[in-house]
């Protein structure tokens, strides 16, 4: 049962990466033609591409969570991935000398659900605190009843109230002084309703914000 379970997640995977590739190359291509360009038509070119590669993503992602929830016996340990991760962001915010954290005593739990997914998830919200920190950014996990809640927490400037529910609808970037701020955080509430799970946006103890989401737990 197990490894018929693997195999139909694993084919729609497959169907939902040959999906995105047969929309994505067309994109890229007219991406590619407008780049460079300074008039109008190029620049809402870009714009549109762009919106039409978020909306490919959302529906790809929700379309891939569908499949592993379907599934059973889905297993994937948190704390190597988390690891991995927060490596990654130490490279990828290295310029800035940011402090990327586990937790300490950060227990080594499981989810109920793709790894693919997990990466996904934790990424974006871990890159998306890198892009507020001034110093650090601390990740946590710890098991409530039958679900995984992770927390994220940065020291940066913090999330006002009345923008916390709104930053995780699609195309909305909350500074736009910052590239890319806010882009995937649509993916990752998508992800999180799929599976069962939710995301919040929070006040951190660090003094900045703290996204906490929470997913099911395996056994």
């Amino acid at each position: 049962v197990l490894a018929e379970n693997a195999d139909m997640v694993q084919r729609a995977r497959t169907q939902a990466g040959n999906l995105a590739h047969a929309v994505h190359t067309p994109l890229t291509i007219l991406a590619n033609a407008a780049d460079g360009e300074a008039t109008p038509l190029a620049r809402l070119v870009q714009e549109q591409v762009a919106s039409a590669r978020r909306q490919v993503d959302y529906h790809l992602a929700r379309a891939r969570a569908a499949a592993a929830v379907r599934a059973t016996g889905l297993r994937t340990p948190v704390l190597e991935p988390l690891r991995a991760l927060l490596r990654t962001m130490t490279r990828l915010h290295g310029a800035r000398g940011l402090s990327f954290e586990l937790a300490e005593g950060t227990p080594d739990l499981a989810f109920r659900g793709e790894a693919q997914d997990l990466y996904e998830l934790l990424g974006n919200l871990i890159d998306n605190a890198g892009k507020w920190a001034r110093t650090r950014v601390v990740v946590d996990v710890r098991r409530d009843g039958e679900q995984l809640c992770f927390t994220v927490d940065d020291d940066g400037p913090g999330i006002p109230e009345d923008e916390r529910q709104r930053m995780f609808e699609r195309g909305v970037q909350l500074d736009e002084r910052r590239p890319g701020s806010g882009l995937g955080l649509d993916i990752v509430r998508a992800l999180a309703d799929s599976y069962g799970g939710s995301v919040q946006a929070l006040p951190s103890p660090l003094g900045g914000a703290r996204l906490r989401l929470c997913l099911p737990a395996a056994a």
